[in-house]
């Protein structure tokens, strides 16, 4: 037996799968280049600040909305995602969603 013990960081936990392919999409982002990482908390920080939500988040859809909401403005600004391309497939996403009969996979047709 040995005496080593080994000791890793807790794997993040999420609520919502979406909120874990927001928060991976971004990481991928950030390691790829496209911003760094203390200009996204910066940006995130204020955006939390704009919803008021300077309380201790649990992770939940408030904080993941201002997630989405910070990684949308950034690529808009960069060109990665402009709005008037992001608004329609956001769109047609929620109609698929809230259409698609519960726990049948939703496709989106774009």
């Amino acid at each position: 037996m040995s005496d080593c013990v080994e000791h890793s960081a807790p794997e993040p936990v999420f609520a919502e799968p979406w909120h874990a392919q927001v928060f991976a999409l971004t990481v991928h982002l950030n390691e790829t280049g496209r911003f760094a990482w203390p200009d996204w908390a910066e940006r995130f920080s204020a955006t939390l600040k704009r919803h008021g939500l300077s309380r201790e988040l649990d992770g939940g859809d408030d904080y993941f909305h201002a997630w989405l909401e910070t990684l949308e403005a950034v690529l808009d600004e960069d060109g990665g995602a402009l709005k008037g391309e992001v608004s329609p497939i956001k769109e047609a996403w929620e109609e698929a969603y809230l259409t698609t009969p519960h726990g049948a996979p939703v496709s989106l047709d774009v």
